[in-house]
């Protein structure tokens, strides 16, 4: 499958850089055509332009400044980002991702009416998820009701593609962690991948 790794924590000696790097080398082994977007490292803008706002009602969204980055997702079978939650949400780097290349017209289109919109990302076959957040488990499930998992199913994949496969994989605590429960984690992207 063609694969698209984004990856997004500006330390690149981070446990999210570490998981990433396992988790490519473990999927180009399974054989699978691997670009990584690490949007730190390429100075990835996060944010959405005046012109880029404003074009979005209009016959066609400007994709000046992201034509590569809109071909890449449209290309795309396999997404698997890589984030540390924080405030249990996106890096900023990560919203601005989704803000600016999720475009009207390539990920998906408005209707005539402004009512429901339709998915364009129909390439996409599956999305995958590891994310490192430095609060226990039970904080992000019963307090918060897991926010990021439910922007990722729901209102990405639910308006912007069809029959595409969700997994997500959290690593909770992650500041206090041992190396076997880190390995333990690899182990499970490794059986999820």
């Amino acid at each position: 499958m063609r694969c698209l790794v984004v990856l997004a924590h500006p330390l690149s000696d981070s446990l999210c850089c570490h998981l990433a790097e396992e988790t490519i080398k473990h999927m180009e082994d399974k054989g699978h055509q691997v670009t990584v977007k690490d949007l730190y490292k390429e100075g990835f803008d996060p944010v959405l332009t005046k012109v880029e706002r404003g074009s979005y009602y209009k016959d066609q969204f400007d994709v000046s400044r992201l034509k590569d980055d809109i071909t890449q997702l449209e290309e795309t079978e396999s997404l698997v980002l890589i984030f540390p939650t924080w405030w249990f949400s996106f890096p900023a780097i990560l919203k601005g991702w989704f803000d600016r290349v999720w475009a009207p017209g390539y990920a998906y289109d408005h209707a005539s009416d402004l009512g429901a919109i339709t998915p364009c990302l129909l390439n996409l076959k599956e999305l995958k998820v590891v994310t490192t957040l430095g609060a226990p488990w039970w904080v992000d499930l019963f307090v918060l009701r897991r926010p990021v998992n439910k922007v990722l199913k729901y209102a990405l994949l639910g308006a912007c593609t069809k029959n595409c496969r969700f997994k997500m994989l959290s690593l909770y605590s992650s500041e206090s962690l041992t190396q076997e429960k880190v390995s333990d984690f690899i182990k499970k992207i490794k059986a999820a991948f």
